[in-house]
């Protein structure tokens, strides 16, 4: 039988972005040795991201891939990615946003990556989408200079296990950061950053950045808490700020302004933003 690597795309009210996000992951280059499975966990969804994800069907059977969809009446990623699990079948696991749209080469690259021995982790490399407000064009474009951004496998919208990698743990737990908590179960020397690209989206607007950026720090913080042991695979790289300051003055500022104004608790109200 040939193995199968399995797409997990959780999504949770997403019509607008699930489209683009399935037809580029149907638009993929084939994966030498593999067949793909496509599975999108539609998650307390009150749009027709059902919908819309069921038009792709025919695309997929004409690859001889398969795209199944799931319909969970409750809301919740971290539910979606457990059924979205218990569903697979495939020894490589993509675990997909459904925001981010793949470049061709990724998926072959991933399971390319994920094919060495061992326990094994790999993401593509970020490429920030193009923002329409001003504050999250500026942010997005220092952020790109950082070097978690660069040299880190950080695995944000997009991140890829092997079997044995996704040994590791059972089911995902009641977390806010998956994708933190799944970096940090791998050793930087079992992390890998292929070439190949993705296309993320940051949040729009400067008082959503604070709230996003608030919520990833408190994601951070929550995995530390509940699993130190996991610290010890934390190893980012420190920033020279001094050199970001002169490369990008403006992005600095509006950049450390954001990091300031979550340390001091500012811009509270109004609801949680989405991590886009």
């Amino acid at each position: 039988m040939t193995p199968v690597l399995s797409v997990l795309i959780p999504a949770s009210n997403e019509e607008r972005y699930i489209g683009p996000c399935l037809k580029a992951v149907l638009n993929s280059d084939p994966v030498p040795g593999y067949t793909v499975e496509v599975i999108v966990i539609a998650n307390g969804c009150d749009d027709d991201t059902v919908g819309v994800a069921r038009r792709f069907r025919e695309m997929a059977e004409g690859r001889g891939w398969r795209l199944t969809i799931l319909d969970l009446y409750e809301g919740g990623k971290i539910g979606a990615l457990n059924a979205g699990d218990e569903k697979a079948i495939g020894r490589l696991r993509v675990y997909l946003d459904a925001d981010v749209t793949l470049s061709p080469p990724l998926l072959a690259e991933l399971a390319a990556a994920l094919s060495q021995p061992g326990a094994r982790y790999a993401t593509g490399t970020p490429e920030i989408s193009p923002a329409v407000t001003l504050a999250t064009r500026i942010y997005g474009r220092f952020w790109a200079r950082v070097p978690f951004m660069r040299e880190g496998a950080p695995g944000f919208g997009i991140y890829a296990v092997n079997a044995e990698g996704r040994s590791r743990w059972a089911e995902f737990p009641d977390i806010i950061s998956d994708d933190t908590f799944v970096r940090l179960n791998f050793a930087r020397a079992e992390r890998v950053q292929v070439r190949a690209t993705y296309r993320w989206p940051l949040v729009e607007g400067f008082s959503n950045l604070v709230r996003v950026r608030r919520r990833q720090d408190q994601g951070v913080a929550q995995i530390k808490a509940l699993f130190p042991a996991l610290a010890q695979n934390d190893t980012k790289a420190r920033a020279n700020l001094p050199a970001l300051l002169r490369a990008d003055p403006l992005g600095f500022v509006v950049y450390t302004t954001v990091a300031l104004l979550v340390r001091l608790g500012g811009l509270r109200p109004g609801a949680w933003t989405r991590g886009r």
